[in-house]
């Protein structure tokens, strides 16, 4: 009972002190594995190799290799970084989602519903892991929940979120509006037509369009 409560106090200790570290990290140099330019897989490596390295800063090293093999589509490898930074720390939000993401583009759908699940219990207004959810209800032909989610995170995603829906939409034909990041009828019906074309319809568009939009 006692090791329970020690450990439950530890966890909580974790939680403020990863809180508050990953807030510090802004103000220190900052790490080629925080940035997207480079190679980032091997300064990530090497950092998480460095002795000494604080929790925060592993947990991040982990997460920022993670998304890197999966911006490189390897999906599997960054599925087990992802397993590590969230096995260093249970309630790491953006982790959760980010792995549900790995999943769904794994062509793992279902395996990924737990993981955003949880992400929303931890941030439940977040536009990123709605999308993510949103993209596996559509997936899994759950076509009313995808539906809302993609709703769900214009609402939350603001201008961003919604000019990219608009910029994504027009590439498949489904929306001829500006790209304002309005909310309209005309978009929520582009939403609707998409969701219901199943997968083959991705509603954001590919990472290197709509930049010039968003800038």
């Amino acid at each position: 009972m006692r090791r329970a409560s020690i450990v439950g106090s530890i966890m909580a200790l974790v939680v403020v002190l990863f809180a508050g570290a990953m807030a510090a990290l802004a103000a220190e140099d900052v790490h080629e594995c925080d940035s997207p330019d480079g190679n980032r897989i091997k300064a990530c490596t090497e950092l998480i190799e460095t002795p000494g390295i604080s929790l925060p800063r592993l947990v991040t090293a982990y997460a920022n290799r993670a998304l890197a093999h999966s911006l490189g589509g390897q999906f599997e490898t960054a599925i087990r970084d992802y397993d590590k930074a969230i096995e260093l720390f249970p309630d790491f939000a953006v982790g959760l989602n980010n792995r549900a993401w790995a999943y769904f583009k794994w062509g793992r759908a279902q395996q990924g519903m737990p993981d955003v699940e949880r992400s929303l219990q931890l941030d439940p207004f977040s536009p990123h892991t709605l999308d993510t959810r949103a993209h596996i209800h559509q997936t899994l032909g759950n076509q009313p929940s995808a539906i809302r989610d993609y709703e769900s995170a214009m609402v939350y995603g603001g201008t961003r979120m919604v000019t990219l829906y608009q910029c994504g939409l027009k590439m498949h034909r489904l929306y001829s509006g500006p790209n304002d990041g309005v909310i309209r009828p005309d978009l929520l019906q582009a939403i609707k037509a998409c969701v219901e074309k199943g997968a083959a319809c991705d509603p954001l568009p590919p990472d290197e369009e709509c930049r010039e939009q968003l800038s």
